[in-house]
């Protein structure tokens, strides 16, 4: 791809389609502000599916389509259809939930899933297995929750990350609460959602919008248009971090938007704002690729809900709404130039942008353990491989929380790096938590872990998500176990390396913000890239293609060693990679491909 800034896409009207749009735009054109025949849909009994126009529009509801990768060849060869369920996101801004919604969560997830719950890398609770004929009572389970999963996924604002770290409880404090406001301003403002899930004007007087009804009725685009999305919404997904240095848990420059609080004596000053990350791309497609949030602007806190929205809004009127491979903010910004960006950022304000600050990042790894707070609260972050909460022989974790829920001393906080925290809690009831987990032989600490795994991520993967090509959480804990003994060797067992599996090039599990990170290419074979930093500001970078499991711990070896054997002091793997030309530095998304 050229490295010459091209002259950006025409600004379009937002609730128009323009010539050459993908079929989702299509699709959301005609779905009456993400009505569309859902509810006709989920009323079939005859097939557990529903229409392709209805998926697309169902991801605005926080839910995906997806079957069972494992049984569909043998349900091809029976001539059934595949065994279809649905994976439904909850939308938790900053991850935190209370022992009450926790309990629910788990509830929602046995009753109506497959009996866990998967913490995702974006601090939300996702559930697998729902049939169709379920979705309704589980969402409607939510809702009694007071949780909902309006903008889990589709072409919205996602769940507003934050870091969830109360060590120094009144820079926290400060801090925490900017997720949930920006997650509430920039929802959406049809009423599908409540109106398919919850009933809401059936039968209570409320007026209701009908499914079918044209959209030519000027009192009807009038009250149940979307004032800042438009009938159309994004050209793709839309997300925002929010960091408090010097942690870096959720890989915060990955975001559309990157929120990084500056904190000056304790109090919150502004946020650095960055604009333009993301991590997907697509395998022959060198027009894609990862990218890092390029830094804008410092802003008064007051100002950010209008910052998130007016950039949000500058997407909406110029992202590729033509070519989904080219739809995310980053390709937005890297048309337009920063500069020009910037400089629209302004003219939508109505003021100028003051530079962006001074900023250290010290680490991305959680601090596994009991911690205790400025306000001398305590709060313990418990390892939980690569986000999944399940009773397996020798683990009970999902009923040990659940217990420990039932408590009520904490409230539960997800991590960015699919970890769970347990926070809020009074010196004195630290030990009867210790002593549930000692109930069910569970670490408080994960010190009996490799700094590998305790450094770890995957997403889903097979066997449910359609995009997989290869096997992460599912394959990645096996893996780790064949290299563990390397690390031994090496006297490298407690070194904490990233180390991310993604099971395609999409990542859900921010593989090329590993120091080692794996995506998938096909059963059983991976690229390998080396290189991100610890602090996560870099991209890693392609090292070794289509390598299986023997190749793999054949190049771990060798790079382990020469690492253990020549690293300097408290040099990270991730930066001995680049000084010893295993692979270049790479900061800049256009460089990713060099």
């Amino acid at each position: 791809m050229s490295k010459t800034l091209v002259k950006p896409l025409p600004e379009i009207h937002q609730g128009e389609l323009i010539e050459g749009s993908s079929e989702v735009e299509v699709a959301k054109d005609k779905g009456n502000y993400l009505r569309g025949t859902i509810e006709t849909a989920f009323a079939d009994r005859i097939t557990a599916s529903i229409p392709d126009n209805d998926t697309y529009l169902l991801k605005f509801h926080g839910t995906y389509q997806q079957d069972d990768r494992d049984l569909r060849e043998l349900r091809r060869d029976k001539k059934l259809e595949p065994a279809y369920s649905f994976m439904t996101r909850m939308r938790v801004p900053g991850g935190e939930l209370t022992a009450k919604q926790w309990i629910a969560s788990d509830n929602i997830a046995t009753q109506y899933g497959n009996n866990t719950m998967k913490l995702s890398t974006r601090q939300a609770v996702q559930f697998h297995g729902f049939i169709k004929y379920d979705l309704k009572k589980a969402i409607q389970a939510m809702d009694k929750a007071l949780l909902d999963s309006i903008g889990g996924c589709g072409d919205v604002n996602r769940n507003v990350m934050c870091d969830p770290d109360p060590s120094n409880a009144d820079v926290h404090a400060q801090v925490f609460p900017w997720a949930k406001k920006v997650s509430e301003h920039l929802l959406p403002k049809s009423r599908a959602y409540h109106e398919i899930w919850l009933d809401e004007g059936k039968g209570d007087g409320k007026k209701r919008v009908d499914s079918e009804a044209k959209q030519d009725n000027e009192s009807l685009e009038q009250e149940f248009s979307e004032p800042m999305y438009g009938k159309l919404y994004l050209p793709k997904k839309f997300k925002i971090g929010i960091a408090i240095p010097p942690n870096n848990d959720m890989d915060v420059y990955i975001n559309d938007i990157a929120a990084v609080a500056i904190i000056k004596n304790k109090k919150l000053q502004g946020f650095n704002i960055s604009v333009g990350g993301g991590l997907a791309m697509t395998f022959g497609r060198p027009d894609t690729y990862p990218r890092l949030a390029s830094d804008v602007a410092y802003i008064e806190p007051e100002k950010l809900l209008d910052v998130c929205k007016t950039v949000l809004e500058i997407q909406r009127d110029f992202g590729d709404r033509t070519d989904r491979k080219q739809g995310r903010l980053k390709y937005t910004v890297d048309r337009m130039g920063v500069d020009n960006f910037k400089a629209m950022m302004e003219e939508r304000l109505g003021y100028k942008l003051e530079p962006a600050k001074a900023v250290e990042f010290k680490t991305s790894a959680d601090k596994f353990g009991w911690h205790q707070a400025t306000d001398k609260q305590w709060h313990l972050t418990l390892f939980v491989e690569h986000g999944r909460v399940i009773d397996i022989e020798g683990s009970k974790l999902k009923t040990a929380l659940r217990e420990i829920a039932e408590l009520e001393y904490c409230n539960f906080r997800l991590t960015g790096n699919q970890h769970l925290m347990l926070v809020n809690i009074a010196e004195v009831n630290k030990e009867k938590i210790n002593a549930v987990l000692s109930k069910y032989k569970l670490s408080a600490d994960a010190n009996e872990l490799s700094g590998m795994r305790r450094n770890a991520i995957a997403c889903v993967a097979l066997n449910t998500c359609p995009l997989a090509m290869a096997e992460a959480e599912r394959y990645l804990p096996s893996l780790i176990s064949k290299i563990d003994p390397i690390l031994e060797k090496n006297g490298l067992f407690k070194d904490e390396i990233k180390t991310r599996m993604t099971g395609c090039p999409n990542g859900c599990g921010r593989s090329v913000m590993g120091e080692i990170g794996f995506v998938g290419k096909s059963m059983g074979k991976y690229n390998m890239y080396l290189g991100s930093s610890h602090q996560s500001d870099r991209l890693a970078k392609l090292y070794k293609e289509n390598l299986d499991e023997v190749a793999i711990l054949a190049e771990l070896e060798v790079l382990l060693a020469d690492y253990a054997n020549n690293r300097t002091k408290d040099e990270k793997f991730g930066d001995y990679a680049i000084r010893a030309n295993y692979v270049k530095e790479t900061i800049v998304g256009l460089d990713f491909h060099d």
